[in-house]
């Protein structure tokens, strides 16, 4: 079976050094921060990039690739709505072919419950002008001609995309190199240097960066580094499984899902295969800490989430990993470059068969490759997007809750505004990290 591309035997890349000074420095090397740097150094910034093991070597190549407008929560709708802009602009800057393609997503429902569910978010996608629409019973058996199960109708959106995870975004971390972002591998942020109740600088595992800015981009890892410096965020990391399949005829060019399984049409002519809405969370002290949170979530979907006693060593919310450190002491960052969970075998056979009972007529369907990944996410769904107040100087880009890769480059360029205090062009108010904490009613995103 083919290993996961992104592992700590990968070769770095992007060996630095660090600046001693940067006007920015961001921390996490996924799309929101390779993004994020591009938009400052396009504006002009000196910026450093610093991961603490690969770029991409997370969620933002773990994920299943899809770029998506359907189903997003309302506002997050027009911050998408210009991802898919700036996808078509990033993928004409570099000679690497992305698997960005308009091939759509479609949302298979399987009786009328479901199917009302989906005409429910309808309204979303017609107040920005998006192209989705409801296929009939008979619409969706013509648009999945070889497979074998009948449904409802389904939920279709043509004007979506997809692109391959781990192909996108090392060439947007190249286009920021060549915009002369300073990224840098194996460098991990400790913490920040905090001089007069604000920001003054990064200290990281090779030394001081001296700046007044930082984004913090980190993940699954956020909230453990704002936990160091007393910044509380009720953010939780599930693990979700994906494989991939060996070359398979065409059976449909696009994105699309039913009740068991997700797939994909990959590049290779092979199919990526997930399973929605089935995801584990390791329990550890941040999720007891956060359980009140995520009360309102658990009523509403209480078997979303399969609860695991306790996170391997290393992950961010074990129960062995330190909280709380100075900048001369080694980091549970430093401890562990990739968070590379193992997936879960017994799920994946699952998604196989599911497949392959799904579409008989294919030849047998053979897994190539393996992989989990861990979805950072919040008690509502959607994102923190905001400055700090507790800590001026840094922004936060985090819990983008198994969205961030489709929406990353849009989310980029709005992080990139809020350091500079451009103009966002878009309403974050959804998004404060203040939302936890001010008495606001907590309200989900769809469930669609």
């Amino acid at each position: 079976m083919t290993p996961f591309p992104f592992n700590a035997a990968t070769p770095v890349t992007y060996p630095g050094p660090a600046p001693d000074r940067a006007d920015v420095v961001v921390i996490g090397g996924g799309i929101i921060g390779v993004c994020t740097a591009l938009f400052l150094a396009r504006g002009g910034h000196s910026v450093a990039l610093l991961e603490k093991g690969r770029i991409a070597a997370e969620q933002s190549s773990r994920n299943w690739g899809w770029i998506r407008q359907q189903g997003r929560d309302p506002d997050e709708i027009p911050i998408m709505m210009e991802a898919l802009q700036l996808w078509r602009a990033l993928a004409g800057e570099t000679n690497i072919d992305i698997g960005l393609r308009q091939q759509g997503v479609t949302y298979l429902a399987k009786d009328a419950r479901a199917l009302d569910r989906y005409e429910a978010w309808l309204p979303h996608a017609r107040a920005h002008g998006i192209n989705s629409r409801i296929l009939s019973s008979s619409e969706t058996a013509a648009m999945f001609p070889d497979c074998a199960q009948r449904f409802a109708g389904a939920l279709t959106t043509p004007s979506d995309m997809q692109a391959e995870p781990t192909l996108a975004v090392p060439a947007l971390a190249a286009i920021a190199a060549r915009a002369s972002v300073a990224i840098v591998e194996n460098c991990a942020v400790r913490m920040l240097d905090i001089a007069a109740g604000r920001v003054a600088g990064v200290i990281t595992e090779n030394g001081r960066i001296s700046t007044t800015q930082v984004v913090l981009a980190g993940g699954a890892w956020s909230s453990l580094f704002l936990r160091n410096h007393g910044v509380a965020l009720p953010q939780l990391s599930v693990r979700e499984n994906v494989a991939a399949t060996g070359p398979l005829p065409d059976i449909h060019a696009g994105a699309a899902a039913n009740q068991k399984v997700a797939f994909r049409r990959r590049k290779d002519g092979g199919y990526t295969l997930a399973r929605r809405g089935a995801s584990d969370l390791f329990v550890g002290p941040d999720a007891f800490r956060s359980l009140p949170k995520y009360l309102t979530q658990l009523r509403a979907d209480p078997f979303g989430q399969r609860l695991l006693p306790a996170a391997p060593r290393g992950f961010p919310d074990a129960w062995t990993t330190r909280r709380h450190w100075t900048g001369d002491e080694r980091t549970p960052f430093e401890d562990m470059r990739i968070l590379d969970p193992a997936p879960n075998m017994r799920e994946i056979n699952h998604l196989s068969g599911d497949f392959a009972e799904m579409f008989p007529a294919l030849p047998p369907v053979t897994i190539k490759s393996v992989w989990a990944g861990m979805i950072d996410t919040m008690p509502d769904i959607v994102p923190v997007v905001d400055v700090c107040a507790q800590l001026p100087g840094l922004t936060i880009g985090m819990g983008m809750s198994g969205h961030g890769f489709g929406i990353g480059p849009a989310m980029g360029r709005v992080l990139a505004a809020l350091v500079t205090g451009d103009a966002v062009g878009h309403d974050l108010s959804r998004l404060r990290a203040t939302r936890f904490t001010d008495g606001s009613a907590m309200r989900l995103g769809p469930n669609v």
